[in-house]
């Protein structure tokens, strides 16, 4: 029975947390291990700590993302995505963001082990990382309502979490690093597409400014689109300015699935996305999975 209670207890947590978001959290970090195994400065202890305060990051903002779309009355009855937790009334406001701020805590103490590692420059990382975390969807000017949303995601999904993972590591960030960040960076941001495609109606309602309620949905699918067609092709440029070898190119073996991911979102609305939502995470999960095996593989290869 306590573990019955238990469970009912934790559940609401569970989905503040958001776990079919984590990939996007996981994935950077692999990506940018990866090149630090490339560049053999693997160093076991920074990569599980990065990892943990990217998740915790995550989880972080997610929570917070969850009150305060709640508390702008963005999360409403006519929600079409998964159940809030704070409008749903599993839990209270306080007990959302109380549970933000811990997150973004754990984060932090992961920070000082890394600072530890490699230097002050983890302190940069950290602070914008949090900062940006609240910037999202809080204070005077959240960038998830006024078209930074993606910028945001790029920035920070992509180039922070794979550079950043590969510095605390290496020491410096290679240049590999760079059209990796970009990549993973992409395929990630594509993920948020679809949520601003699949809410227009609730968001626009809200006052939020995305991209495809300022510019259409059609421009929101040119998006989705272009942001998968860099996600493939940053593979190509990498064997073309010597950034790694041919199994970087083990990402394309998803591109049949991501074609008709694609042309899923095209023909439906509304929550019919919900599954173009949870199947683009896993998407993210596995393009970063066979990017980090690429580059990880292709260490193996001489370069000129």
């Amino acid at each position: 029975m306590r573990e019955k209670e238990l469970t009912n207890q934790l559940s609401p947590w569970i989905l503040a947390s958001r776990p079919k978001t984590l990939s996007a959290a996981i994935a950077p970090v692999m990506v940018g291990t990866a090149v630090a195994v490339y560049e053999r400065s693997f160093h076991a202890g920074a990569a599980f700590a990065a990892l943990l305060a990217a998740i915790f990051i995550q989880i972080g903002t997610n929570m917070y993302n969850d009150v305060a779309d709640f508390e702008r009355g963005t999360d409403t009855s006519d929600r079409l995505g998964p159940k809030r937790v704070t409008q749903s009334g599993l839990l209270s406001s306080r007990q959302v963001r109380t549970g933000a701020f811990l997150s973004f805590g754990m984060a932090a103490l992961c920070g000082f082990y890394l600072i530890g590692v490699a230097g002050w420059p983890v302190i940069a990382i950290g602070v914008m990382s949090i900062l940006a975390g609240f910037a999202y969807t809080a204070g005077p000017y959240p960038l998830a309502y006024n078209g930074f949303g993606d910028l945001f995601v790029l920035i920070f999904f992509g180039f922070v979490a794979v550079c950043g993972t590969a510095y605390v590591q290496v020491g410096s960030v290679p240049a590999i690093a760079w059209p990796a960040a970009l990549g993973i960076g992409s395929i990630i941001t594509s993920l948020l597409v679809v949520n601003t495609i699949r809410d227009m109606a609730t968001d626009e309602a809200a006052g939020r400014r995305t991209i495809p309620i300022v510019f259409g949905r059609k421009i929101g699918l040119a998006e989705y689109g272009s942001l998968l067609v860099v996600a493939y092709s940053i593979c190509l440029a990498m064997i073309a300015f010597d950034l790694g070898a041919w199994p970087v190119l083990l990402p394309w073996i998803t591109i049949p699935f991501a074609v008709r991911l694609y042309r899923y979102v095209a023909g439906v609305e509304g929550r019919a996305l919900n599954w173009a939502l949870a199947t683009t995470a896993k998407l993210v999960l596995v393009y970063g999975t066979l990017l980090a095996a690429g580059i990880i593989l292709s260490s193996l290869y001489p370069t000129s």
